[in-house]
């Protein structure tokens, strides 16, 4: 198979080029660590430790974090080699459960998920290119906000299009062939697997009488917000709470490692590689994510790291090690960081879109492949939506402030995607009842107790969540569900456009 076009016939009758297998094991590997790697893990560090009170359990948030998405990855890795087809997870969810189910899921990714986040990241680089560029900044507008309504309005600033013309450059060069894809990715991916091992090493070897501290009061709760009133993490109910709040933090930093899947009609040898990628991306960037924060805790105090400017603790603990140029070493690192973020998550989310318009439950042009054999038309719609996220500001009339739309929007599908990442591992327990006789040349590890320990965890953290975060849980569940109606709008129109073909 290695090498070997894959014919893309839709059932919709459109018919397609072919996609080149063209991905090997590193290829694979560095978009699951490029895509699992953007900005999250320099920030989220500071809100987690506000959650928790303690170094201790900020570590172990993180561990549990770790185990949680290595448990996930092996198991997706027995549906990746059953089904090495693009769409990934959207083809794992229709075959386990329902073609709506599967919809839902592209719906979601393509809506917030994977637009929301190549959004924020695309801003995120704009804000630190902004340290070494002062002229580039949120509020040094081109065209100022315009309200379209009293609590949204649309605005141009220096940092917005700066966000804009990454997304738009990305999608170009992922539009010109795969090659091309993965050369930005394996060289981008590479460098801030450095950078980031460049900042553990210099917060290891600058551990100073902070860390000390923190080390030897790993456990004692302190500084901490409560998850509600009266709930604090010196109870054990209150600390189980605090831990599942903070997984949101960790969780989105550590999300995308399933990218990988979206591709896996372009990796040679896919029932092979795709779920070797995934555990081994996977393990290498939760071991560099755990190490990271050892090395935050080893340089600044606690309170440092809950309070530090903008959440930014990466930069905090370099500017303690480097004053003079700590900031603009860390503007380098995340800039790196981001911008491969962005592209492998430009790469890999169109196949989903690809795949989703093939069964007729996308735009019927998103399931072409233009003359470079990539989905350029999905890519096309991907960048323009995550561009026009970019683009529409949120706005508080009792203080005037803006935000940013795609900000809430991601708040809010956190649970969601938890939502569709259990769904998809109890699809692995349902396709082993209903499809016993499939081949699966890789099983997933420790079944069923992995599997079922995931699940089990995964529950409890998104109970929680229903529970004391419902502000942000229950309108990203609104967003999933809106997506029933435009289900059938999509299935309508591929329905008549068929009949019509028949006549």
């Amino acid at each position: 198979m290695n090498g070997e076009p894959v014919s893309t016939v839709s059932p919709a009758g459109v018919s397609t080029a072919s996609l080149q297998q063209s991905l090997g094991l590193f290829d694979s590997t560095m978009i699951v660590a490029g895509s699992m790697i953007g900005t999250g893990i320099f920030i989220v560090s500071a809100d987690m430790a506000r959650t928790l009170g303690s170094v201790g359990w900020l570590l172990a948030s993180w561990i549990i974090t770790g185990l949680l998405t290595i448990a996930a990855a092996l198991s997706y890795g027995e549906l990746a080699a059953m089904m090495p087809r693009a769409g990934g997870q959207y083809v794992y969810l229709r075959e386990a459960w329902s073609p709506l189910c599967g919809f839902l899921y592209g719906w979601t990714l393509f809506m917030v998920i994977q637009t929301g986040t190549v959004a924020a990241v695309g801003v995120g680089f704009a804000r630190y290119l902004g340290i070494l560029w002062p002229r580039i900044s949120e509020s040094s507008y081109i065209i100022p906000p315009i309200s379209v309504t009293s609590r949204y309005a649309v605005s141009l600033s220096t940092a917005q299009l700066t966000g804009v013309l990454i997304i738009a450059l990305l999608t170009w060069s992922n539009a010109r062939g795969i090659n091309y894809g993965k050369l930005i990715q394996n060289t981008f991916t590479s460098a801030k697997l450095a950078a980031l091992l460049g900042v553990i090493v210099v917060g290891i070897v600058g551990w100073s009488a902070a860390g000390k501290s923190n080390f030897t009061n790993l456990w004692s709760p302190q500084g901490y917000t409560p998850v509600a009133p009266g709930l604090t993490p010196e109870t054990l109910f209150g600390l189980i709470a605090a831990i599942c709040v903070a997984q949101v933090g960790s969780l989105f930093a550590a999300d995308a490692w399933n990218n990988i899947t979206f591709t896996a009609g372009e990796v040679k040898n896919p029932r092979r590689n795709v779920p070797l990628s995934l555990a081994l991306g996977v393990f290498i960037v939760i071991g560099l994510y755990v190490c990271a924060n050892v090395a935050y805790a080893a340089v600044l105090p606690l309170d440092k790291i809950q309070h530090a400017p903008s959440d930014r603790v990466a930069g905090a603990m370099l500017e303690v090690v480097f004053p003079s140029v700590g900031a603009a070493l860390m503007a380098v690192a995340i800039m790196i960081s981001a911008f491969g973020c962005i592209n492998g998550m430009l790469m890999s989310g169109a196949r989903a879109y690809f795949a989703m318009a093939r069964d007729g439950l996308f735009f019927r042009r998103a399931a072409e492949l233009n003359r470079a054999s990539v989905p350029g038309s999905s890519l096309a719609m991907q960048g323009a939506w995550a561009g026009f996220l970019v683009l529409v500001r949120t706005h508080n009339p009792s203080t005037g402030a803006y935000g940013n739309l795609y900000s809430n929007l991601l708040d809010y599908v956190v649970s969601a995607a938890l939502l569709f990442y259990i769904l998809t591992i109890a699809g692995v327990f349902r396709l082993r009842r209903l499809r016993p006789d499939v081949e699966r040349p890789y099983r997933a590890w420790g079944y069923p107790v992995v599997p079922a320990l995931y699940l089990l965890s995964a529950v409890v953290i998104l109970a929680i969540l229903f529970l004391y975060r419902p502000e942000t849980t229950f309108p990203g569940l609104v967003i999933v569900l809106i997506g029933v109606p435009i289900y059938f709008v999509f299935r309508r129109a591929s329905a008549d456009k068929t009949a019509a073909k028949t006549f």
